[in-house]
């Protein structure tokens, strides 16, 4: 027996961020569930597999190019297929299913049911957080303007960027302050500016305070740079890093110098500083 023969109950959805509203979704699975991406292509908070450390729940993807052909009764039965001891489904409130998207979960409910009678599905209500209801699109529109407070609200966790190390411009560890550089792919990059983050190195386990800037370096060459500073020592990255984003500082801006630069770059240091002291309060 395969691990998928095992399933007993499976949670359906795009879960691009793995938010608190996917978390809700999920703990209706039990011992035996799983969860079923379907990939668009689209997620950009959680692209690839990176969906997979935010859950305790295996994780199978479902191409949407090769099940957009299917209508309601062909999607379940493949999901039957996949999942010979499926008991349960578990959807959110706003779930379709089927070619062009013209099911919905009562569609679900009756074409499982049928052969199932003692299956389930359960239909998850929309999740609200201070009143406001959790989607990963207002995810995404949070981290546009900067907002990295309400995403994490939303996201119940830091909003993580994962990239490759690069060399950097070369003047930071001579003129300002040595940086660790990445290039991303995949991933959504919050707004321009200036962030108090958390950063991991390699394949250290634990993160690093720092504070990391985001966007073009207007003063200096203009090039788009992802550049994150170590607040505790000096270290090394061989390979690559996660930038986890805790607080906006600022704006990104263009000083007349170096030496305006410089000052700001002090003062992005203090209150970052200050910003993830209190987290280990």
């Amino acid at each position: 027996m395969n691990d998928l023969e095992k399933i007993t109950a499976i949670a359906i959805g795009g879960f691009d961020g793995m938010h608190v509203g996917h978390q809700e979704l999920f703990s209706h699975l039990g011992e035996d569930g799983c969860i079923v991406v379907i990939e668009t292509g689209y997620a950009n908070l959680t692209p690839k597999r990176e969906r997979e450390h935010y859950s305790h729940h295996p994780v199978v993807y479902l191409d949407l190019d090769d099940i957009r052909h299917l209508d309601g009764e062909g999607f379940v039965a493949l999901l039957k297929k996949k999942f010979p001891q499926l008991e349960k489904i578990v959807v959110g409130y706003d779930f379709h299913f089927g070619k062009n998207r013209t099911c919905s979960f009562d569609d679900l409910r009756n074409i499982f049911l049928k052969e199932n009678e003692d299956g389930e599905v359960i239909v998850v209500a929309e999740v609200r957080h201070n009143g406001d209801s959790v989607h990963s699109h207002k995810i995404r529109q949070k981290l546009t303007i900067g907002d990295i407070k309400g995403a994490n609200q939303f996201l119940a966790h830091n909003y993580t960027i994962k990239g490759q190390h690069i060399t950097g411009q070369g003047i930071g560890k001579k003129e300002l302050v040595a940086t660790i550089n990445i290039t991303t792919n995949g991933y959504l990059v919050p707004k321009e500016g200036v962030y108090a983050t958390l950063t991991r190195i390699d394949d250290e386990e634990h993160y690093h305070p720092s504070v990391s800037f985001v966007g073009h370096r207007v003063t200096t060459d203009g090039s788009f740079a992802i550049e994150s500073h170590i607040l505790d020592g000096e270290v090394f990255c061989d390979e690559k890093a996660a930038i986890s984003f805790v607080s906006f500082i600022r704006n990104n801006e263009k000083f007349d110098n170096l030496d305006e630069l410089r000052k700001a770059i002090k003062k992005d240091i203090a209150i970052a500083s200050k910003e993830l002291k209190l987290l280990q309060l």
